[in-house]
């Protein structure tokens, strides 16, 4: 079977189970899709069957990169400043507490476990450890809509819930693409390397410019075709330039999402366009990071259980540090963090980008501690999702006057 056919068949299996299954599934179960296609990929791959071999993954790296970019405009595109203006400050504030806290926690009890288990320096364990933490701060908002849909009302742990997954990704993108840029290698001999400072610029511009000029040049279309192959070129541009230099694609994409939506007229039709994709490309993203899997021998187990266990602990002790500090415990309860702990699709191309970056280090445990939490918590991600929502710390259903008039006045 030839790798183009390959790919086919796997876009068009993405594809229906995208529109027949995942909405059924998650309605009537509460369970959302998704994890199971990671563990097809890794059936698929070369550490069980070789249907997908080590070299069909590295031919399909360009599709991946755009893969990259499509997730990262999707981030983007949920910040119409209009709608940011209408959330009362404390949502933002207690996410944002909560992002930094999960990251701070995270990367610095890992990088005290990979500077002990594999006997590297500070220095070589930082890198590790902050891809890690980066990849812990991400959340799954699958879990949060499937509960949203079902429950057919807003609540403040749940308006909460979607702010806080809004700005994890946000979190995990800019630090996952700062630390690319940062640790960046020397370019060849003869050329002055740009300093940290320097990479971080060339990534950030590459977003910011791209989102202006195609702006400038197809921000008033109205055919929907023409506006869909450009804002796939535009990605494809921001995403391709920012692999070829080595950096995240992520990061770039995400600001192309944040200025499209905010100057494009018809931003409405611009989220449908990334959503009609988001799915598919969802899904193959997953095989092929599970066929992608080559955790090698058995000194990843301690590090990956360990990232399990840590993540878990900074979320929720970070949520609850978070709404104690921003003065919403009562509203939302000890416990909220648990709608967290799911880890979604982000999470996997942050993992899946940092492995096939040339210059990781320890890419493999790394990669294969990020699919073990999203293996471990996506199934039940909405189930837990819809415990934190409907009862309150004090296991009793959350009655309206547990709720202060600052949260309740919070919409998504």
């Amino acid at each position: 079977m030839t790798a183009g056919l390959l790919l086919i068949l796997i876009v068009a299996a993405a594809y229906l189970a995208a529109h027949v299954a995942m909405d059924w599934i998650g309605r009537r179960y509460l369970i959302v899709s998704g994890a199971e296609y990671l563990l097809l990929g890794v059936l698929l791959g070369p550490q069980v069957s070789g249907v997908i071999r080590t070299s069909t993954v590295d031919e399909f790296a360009p599709f991946l990169t755009l893969a990259f970019g499509w997730v990262g405009a999707l981030v983007g595109a949920q910040f119409y400043v209009p709608d940011l203006l209408r959330l009362r400050s404390v949502a933002f504030k207690t996410a944002f507490t909560e992002a930094v806290l999960s990251l701070a926690v995270t990367s610095g009890i890992m990088g005290v476990v990979i500077w002990w288990w594999f006997g590297l320096t500070i220095e070589e364990a930082t890198v590790p450890a902050l891809a890690i933490g980066a990849i812990a701060v991400a959340s799954a908002p699958a879990g949060i809509a499937v509960v949203a849909r079902q429950l057919g009302e807003r609540g403040p742990v749940l308006e909460q819930l979607h702010v806080a997954t809004a700005v994890d990704a946000v979190v995990a993108i800019l630090t996952f693409g700062i630390l690319l840029a940062v640790s960046h290698g020397a370019p060849p001999e003869g050329i002055r390397p740009p300093t940290p400072t320097e990479w971080v610029a060339i990534s950030l511009g590459i977003g910011l410019v791209g989102g202006a000029l195609f702006h400038l040049f197809v921000g008033q279309e109205r055919n929907s075709d023409r506006l869909f192959i450009a804002l796939a070129g535009a990605l494809i541009l921001c995403s391709g330039a920012a692999a070829h230099l080595r950096l995240s694609p992520l990061l770039p994409a995400m600001l192309v999402g944040i200025v499209l939506v905010n100057t494009m007229p018809r931003r409405e039709e611009l989220a449908q366009l990334l959503t009609r994709v988001e799915r598919p490309l969802y899904f193959v993203l997953l095989i092929f990071a599970g066929a992608a899997w080559a955790p090698g021998r058995g000194a990843w187990a301690l590090p990956v259980a360990a990232f399990v266990l840590v993540r878990t602990f900074a979320k929720v002790g970070g949520a609850r540090l978070a709404a104690r500090a921003n003065g919403v415990y009562d509203a939302l309860g000890r416990h909220w963090g648990l709608g967290l702990v799911g880890h979604g699709g982000l999470a996997v191309a942050i993992a899946l980008n940092y492995r096939l970056s040339d210059d990781s280090l320890l890419p493999n445990v790394v990669f294969t501690a990020a699919l073990a939490s999203v293996l471990l918590t996506d199934f039940f991600s909405a189930r837990i999702v819809h415990a934190v929502v409907t009862r309150g710390s004090t296991g009793r259903p959350r009655e309206e006057s547990d709720v202060p008039p600052d949260m309740g006045e919070v919409r998504s």
